[in-house]
């Protein structure tokens, strides 16, 4: 497929994805709003040095270190963030408030990626992960722009779908002055996709390098007392659409061995809480929610995290974690929050979007991955019962974060080497 086949496409795409953002908004109001950024309309975005695009909530939590870097520089560099979702767009301004100017990402056709650029004029742009956009990456290239996809992961299951539209592939990673890979495998796979391998480096995964507030640690011990300092307690981070049924299923197969057990339960999209909240009352378990304070007590088998922004307070308060969008074939989510804070981790087996970190962890003994329900329940029961090895394997965890660390000052410096060619 050419550039221009994929723009007449994503032209006759187009309504259909508006619709999809107004039917979205029906249980989720954001999307609604501010629409008309997504085709660069309306207020425009503000001039900036670097220009940032981090796709939700894990790409600007990733992000976030290398934002405050250039914030504090002397003089301070200029920044945009773009995200595609709404709960990205809120965790942008929790982190940094009205410090840091926000857009919603601009859809890939010609003209509204040359809006964006008139008037945000960057001197650099980085885009976290996996976001290949041909008509933006051929707009920077035409002006000049260089454009660095920072943090790169590619799984086989993507690289697979870019081969479908090979010469649109080759072309667009043609464009890309810098790809900074997570791993080997990853710059591999982009080098076999056409990229130019003197243009790849791999610089680790700059998630190795996240820092936790200082506080987290007295927020968890508030949490824990809440919850019952004695109890089992597990948390099912960033869940998905038919897994939690399946993990309300094993809630109710470690009750029966542990009457006390509590799992917090916290699906990854917040427009799926009421969803999931009436899912447990139907499945005939006690549920108490985070948004609606009360009292806890050891009837109750479901804390529902239907807040944003808490999660890494509940992992650190558990004593095991599990992993979401592994039991269902999602890819998986990242794992270095809960290791961080040494918890030991269980995953699904469609861990793919994760595959470097998870198989990592597990080598190294701070998870472990498992094939069902069934595999997951016996996997907790044996945490849950037995407080030594449940340490033993979370402190292997904490290890391999802090022994990966590193990433984020490799990326900094090719910022800065871009930054400085800039100026």
């Amino acid at each position: 497929m050419s550039r221009r086949w994929y723009s007449l496409l994503l032209r006759l795409l187009l309504p259909w994805a508006l619709i999809r953002l107004y039917w979205r908004g029906i249980k989720s109001p954001a999307y609604r709003r501010r629409v008309s950024e997504r085709l660069a309309l309306g207020t425009p975005p503000p001039p900036c040095q670097v220009w940032i695009h981090a796709v939700s909530v894990g790409e600007v939590q990733a992000a976030a270190p290398l934002i405050r870097h250039l914030l504090a520089r002397v003089p301070p560099v200029s920044v945009l963030v773009t995200t595609t979702t709404p709960t990205g767009a809120q965790r942008l301004s929790e982190r940094f408030g009205e410090s840091v100017p926000h857009r919603y990402t601009p859809y890939d056709l010609p003209g509204v990626v040359a809006r964006v650029l008139d008037h945000s004029r960057p001197a650099v742009v980085i885009i976290l992960e996996t976001e290949i956009w041909p008509n933006l990456l051929a707009a920077c290239a035409a002006r000049a722009i260089p454009v660095i996809l920072a943090n790169a992961r590619l799984s086989e299951r993507s690289a697979r779908g870019y081969r479908r539209v090979a010469r649109l592939t080759r072309e667009a990673l043609g464009h890309l002055d810098l790809i900074a890979a997570q791993s080997h495998a990853d710059a591999e796979r982009f080098v076999a996709l056409g990229a130019d391998p003197r243009r790849v480096r791999v610089t680790g995964s700059i998630k190795f390098d996240l820092r936790q507030p200082a506080s987290l640690l007295d927020q968890a011990e508030a949490m824990r007392r809440f919850w019952g300092v004695q109890r089992p307690v597990w948390v099912a981070a960033s869940t998905h659409d038919g897994e939690e049924e399946i993990l309300l299923e094993v809630q109710r197969r470690l009750r029966a061995e542990l009457p006390e057990a509590l799992l917090v339960l916290v699906p990854r999209h917040p427009e799926r809480f009421e969803r999931v909240a009436e899912l447990v009352v139907r499945q005939g378990l006690t549920l108490a929610r985070r948004s609606r304070p009360g009292p806890l007590d050891p009837t109750t088998a479901v804390f529902l995290g239907d807040t944003m922004g808490e999660l890494p307070v509940f992992l650190a308060a558990g004593d095991a974690a599990f992993i979401g969008g592994s039991l269902v074939p999602t890819g998986g989510h990242n794992l270095l929050e809960a290791a961080a804070v040494g918890v030991p981790i269980a995953i699904g087996k469609h861990h793919f979007n994760f595959a470097a970190i998870t198989e990592l962890l597990c080598r190294e003994g701070g998870a472990v991955t498992v094939a069902d329900g069934a595999a997951l329940t016996r996997v907790l029961h044996e945490w849950l019962t037995d407080s030594t090895e449940r340490a033993r394997i979370g402190e292997r965890g904490r290890r391999v974060v802090e022994s990966n660390r590193g990433a984020l000052d490799r990326l900094i410096a090719l910022v800065e080497e871009r930054l400085g060619t800039a100026a």
